[in-house]
């Protein structure tokens, strides 16, 4: 598995959920999914349509699952951006009823979409807005780390949330650099 950063420019966030969106509903939907819940990529995938709405349809608040690396639960609500997302691309999905046993990110072929065709949308789109570094299905994750510990969100409580043994691994895993780390320093100036 090669190593993948995450996408760190909000505007780049911005231009891949614009290309997502207007070439295919499914891939903006896992993108926004993706980066809005710090899911990995295998647990992403295998979501059915029944673990993100009710009986009748509608867009639970919270998603609850098993994930498949650790086997622990994951139970976290949805904000407004992800439930959208999943609203635009299950309307455009399902023209009379919600089929909620069916895979949630459906390939062409009718089953779950593979790893590979959702590492290949990511690519696609990253390179399509001008993005060099290497992107894959993990940048999600990382992308949703990232910008939470930039928006404040204590090292600890995203080192619980992501099941890392430590900080530091936490550090490393969102790739917050050396200058990242200076800067406080340098600012700080009591």
């Amino acid at each position: 598995m090669e190593f993948v950063q995450p996408i760190r420019d909000k505007r780049q966030v911005d231009a891949m959920k614009k290309i997502l969106k207007s070439t295919n509903l499914r891939d903006y939907c896992l993108f926004v999914l993706g980066i809005n819940s710090g899911l990995r990529v295998s647990d992403l995938l295998s979501l059915r349509v029944g673990d993100v709405v009710d009986e009748r349809g509608k867009v639970n608040d919270r998603i609850n699952i098993r994930e498949q690396k650790t086997g622990k639960t994951k139970d976290f609500p949805l904000g407004e951006t992800s439930k959208k997302a999943l609203r635009d691309y299950l309307t455009s999905r399902f023209t009379k009823h919600v089929v909620r046993d069916e895979p949630l990110f459906r390939s062409k072929k009718g089953g779950a979409m593979q790893r590979s065709q959702a590492h290949k949308v990511m690519n696609d789109a990253a390179r399509a807005i001008g993005i060099t570094d290497r992107i894959g299905t993990h940048t999600l994750r990382k992308t949703f780390a990232y910008h939470a510990y930039m928006s404040g969100t204590d090292i600890t409580r995203l080192q619980k949330l992501l099941n890392h043994s430590s900080p530091s691994i936490t550090l490393a895993y969102i790739g917050i650099t050396q200058q990242e780390l200076d800067n406080v320093y340098l600012s700080l100036e009591l």
